[in-house]
C-alpha cells in the first residue's frame, strides 16, 4: 500500500469517530455484531489461559532478577537511580499484563469456570493492591453503561456546572493552557486510580438503583458502601481482606528488608501499573470526536460502540503484546467481554470487516503521547448530562480575552 493510500485509509478510519450518531433504530445488534466473529473466537482454554499468566511471570520474574543482579539496593549511584527508574517502568507494564488477566477473571474472559476465574483475579488484583469484587462489579457496570451520562462509570465527564463549581475554570486560568495539560495528565495517571478506590471520584452520577448519591462516600472497600448492592457485601469484604493480607505482606517485606527496597522492587512498578490502567479506561473512551449520551439518547450498543481502538506500538509494540492487546481490541471487548483475550485479535479482525463498512469501526492512529495529549486538552467538560454530548475544552468558557468567564447565577 502506498504512502497516499495508507493517508487516506487514516483519514477514512478517523471519519468514523462520529459515526454513533446514527440513528438508534438503524445500528445493528449485538446478535448480529457477534454473528460475524467465529464461534471458536469465544470458546476458553485453560492451557492457553495459564500459559498468559505463566508468560507474565516468566518476563516479571526476569526483569526482578535483572535488577537485583545488576543495580544497588543501598548507596545509590546516579548510574543507579536512572537503571531502578527504568525497571520501574518496565516492570510496571509486565505487571499490568497480570491487572489484565484478572481483569479478564472478572469478566468471565479467563476461563469457563467462574470458581477458577476469581481464584485467578482475587490472587493477582490483591497482589496489585485491586480491591478484586468490588472492581469486578463497578466495572460491569462501566461495561453495561459506556458513555452513558448518568450511569457509566470511569471517566464520566464533568458537566459545565461541575468544572465551574469545583473551580477548574479558574484554575486553568491561573496556570494557563498549557499547565491545565500538565494538572489533566497529573490527575488522571498519578493520583486517579486511588481517588476513585476511595471515593468513585469520575463515577455515575446516581445510585445503582437510581437514587440520587447526596453527598454518600462511595468508595470500593466497605461492605457498606453505597456504591454496592446489599447482596455484594459479602464478595466486596472478601476483595478488602485480599487488600489486607497484600498490605500485610508489604508492612513484613518493609520490616525485613527496609522501605527503600521495597520501594525500588515494588512501589516504582506499581504506580506504572496505576498508569496504564487509568490510561486505557480514559483513553479508549475518550476524545473530541467521540459523544456521551444522556437517558434520551443512550443504548447498550450505541455505548459500547463508542469505544476506540488504539494501536499502542511504542516500543516495538511490546506494550501491545505484554498487555493482552487490551488496547488495540477494546472495541471487541466492550461488546464481548466475556470473549477470552487469547482470542481478542483474530476476532477484532472478523469484527472490523463488519463494521468499518457501516461506518462504526472506531480506530484512532494517533501515537500514545499524541492521544494523550489530546485528550488531555480538548476533553474537559460536557454542557449537561442529557442528550448527546461531546467533551470540550475548558477553554471554551474563558472570556474573549482569555480570563475565566463569570458563572451565571441560577434561577431560583
Amino acid at each position: 500500500m502506498g504512502k497516499g493510500a495508507r493517508a487516506a485509509l487514516q483519514i477514512a478510519e478517523k471519519e468514523t469517530l462520529i459515526a454513533a450518531l446514527i440513528p438508534k433504530e438503524k445500528l445493528p445488534t449485538k446478535k448480529e455484531i457477534r454473528d460475524s466473529i467465529p464461534e471458536h473466537c469465544f470458546q476458553h482454554s485453560y492451557t492457553a489461559a495459564f500459559a498468559h499468566v505463566a508468560r507474565d511471570g516468566l518476563i516479571i520474574a526476569t526483569f526482578a532478577f535483572l535488577a537485583f543482579a545488576c543495580l544497588r539496593r543501598e548507596n545509590l549511584t546516579a548510574v543507579d537511580w536512572v537503571g531502578w527508574n527504568c525497571y520501574a517502568f518496565f516492570q510496571g507494564a509486565a505487571l499490568t499484563g497480570w491487572w489484565v488477566l484478572a481483569h479478564e477473571c472478572g469478566h468471565g474472559g479467563f476461563s469457563a469456570s467462574q470458581l477458577v476465574n476469581d481464584c485467578v483475579g482475587m490472587v493477582l488484583h490483591s497482589a496489585l493492591l485491586v480491591p478484586y469484587f468490588a472492581w469486578q462489579y463497578s466495572h460491569a457496570k462501566h461495561h453495561s453503561k459506556t458513555n452513558h451520562l448518568m450511569d457509566g462509570e470511569t471517566h464520566n465527564p464533568n458537566s459545565k456546572d461541575d468544572v465551574e463549581e469545583a473551580g477548574y475554570v479558574t484554575l486553568a486560568h491561573a496556570v494557563g493552557e498549557e499547565g491545565f495539560v500538565v494538572f489533566q495528565l497529573f490527575a488522571h495517571l498519578v493520583v486517579g486510580w486511588p481517588v476513585y478506590l476511595i471515593m468513585n471520584a469520575s463515577g455515575a452520577r446516581r445510585l445503582y438503583n437510581g437514587k440520587p448519591i447526596e453527598g454518600r462516600l462511595l468508595d470500593h472497600y466497605r461492605p457498606t458502601s453505597a456504591l454496592f448492592p446489599p447482596s455484594w457485601r459479602k464478595r466486596i469484604f472478601i476483595g478488602t481482606c485480599g487488600i489486607a493480607v497484600a498490605l500485610g505482606a508489604i508492612a513484613y517485606s518493609v520490616a525485613a528488608f527496609g522501605a527503600l527496597p521495597v520501594w525500588l522492587f515494588y512501589g516504582g512498578p506499581y504506580m506504572w501499573v496505576n498508569f496504564w490502567l487509568v490510561l486505557y479506561t480514559w483513553l479508549q473512551h475518550t476524545s473530541p470526536d467521540v459523544p456521551h449520551y444522556g437517558d434520551d439518547e443512550w443504548t447498550w450498543v450505541r455505548g459500547a460502540l463508542c469505544t476506540i481502538d488504539r494501536p499502542y506500538a511504542e516500543c516495538l509494540g511490546f506494550f501491545d503484546w505484554v498487555h493482552h492487546h487490551i488496547g488495540s481490541t477494546h472495541v471487541c471487548h466492550h461488546l464481548f467481554s466475556n470473549l477470552p483475550c487469547y482470542h481478542a485479535v483474530e476476532a477484532t479482525q472478523h469484527l472490523k470487516a463488519y463494521l468499518k463498512p457501516l461506518n462504526l469501526y472506531n480506530y484512532d492512529h494517533d501515537s500514545l503521547w499524541v492521544s494523550m495529549i489530546k485528550a488531555a486538552r480538548t476533553c474537559h467538560y460536557i454542557e449537561e448530562p442529557a442528550g448527546v454530548q461531546y467533551p470540550k475544552p475548558i477553554t471554551n468558557l474563558f472570556n474573549k480575552d482569555g480570563k475565566a468567564a463569570p458563572k451565571a447565577a441560577k434561577a431560583d
